[in-house]
């Protein structure tokens, strides 16, 4: 099986989010569709691991941000890469609490929906929640960004919890004048003859030529955090 087949599929890209006892947390996901009009329901998929799952668990109730195409990847990195455990991720965002006191960013969202769970499927590593939807608002105009977008013009990576993370085979290929290097917490790799658009940094500018404040573009990592690919 050609598990890039997968990848003709269409997906969006979205900040699912929820609560529990007083706190917020949230996740990138891409798995959120439409199920029925009548009533309108919505489900979306979301590792178990992940903290987000157990605040669904908990409160029952869900939103989904729809994230626009100029959603800076830092938005994307914090809610993709980095861990509710480890980090309060509202406090880096534009967010309002919803009608289900579920948190809904704001920041680069063209609309939101919120939901109450009404059935949940569990799948091997997934639970798959099924939520009537109770509120949702467009906020802007614009091109929602899709996963598509968000590879191949964003540069951007998936996580491994992932429910459409692919294992990329290793491949030899010639390598680069300069070096490459690739974040040890997300997988965001520089490339010198691409630089960083999102840093300002033009392409030809080596790694070690980088600013010392330079983080990755995705998840905020410092330099330090690189290693040469």
């Amino acid at each position: 099986m050609d598990r890039k087949a997968l990848r003709r599929l269409t997906y969006g890209l979205y900040i699912v989010s929820s609560h529990k006892d007083g706190k917020l947390n949230g996740q990138i996901a891409n798995t959120v569709i439409q199920t029925t009009s009548r009533p309108t329901t919505i489900a979306v998929s979301i590792n178990r691991e992940n903290l987000t799952h157990e605040y669904i668990s908990a409160s029952r109730v869900f939103s989904v941000s729809i994230l626009s195409q100029e959603a800076a990847l830092k938005l994307i990195g914090t809610f993709g890469f980095r861990c509710g455990r480890d980090i309060d991720k509202f406090s880096e965002c534009n967010y309002r609490i919803g009608s289900t006191k579920a948190p809904v960013v704001t920041e680069n969202t063209l609309a939101y929906l919120e939901a109450k769970v009404i059935d949940q499927i569990e799948l091997s590593t997934h639970t798959l929640f099924v939520g009537e939807v109770v509120d949702g608002e467009v906020l802007a105009e614009g091109e929602p960004m899709t996963y598509a977008y968000y590879h191949e013009v964003k540069g951007g990576k998936t996580p491994e919890k992932a429910a459409t993370f692919i294992e990329e085979p290793e491949e030899a290929e010639k390598k680069p004048e300069l070096p490459r290097y690739v974040c040890s917490i997300c997988g965001y790799v520089y490339d010198p003859e691409k630089g960083d658009p999102e840093g300002d940094i033009p392409p030809g500018r080596s790694f070690d030529d980088l600013p010392d404040d330079w983080t990755c573009p995705i998840c905020g990592a410092s330099k330090d955090q690189f290693d040469r690919e």
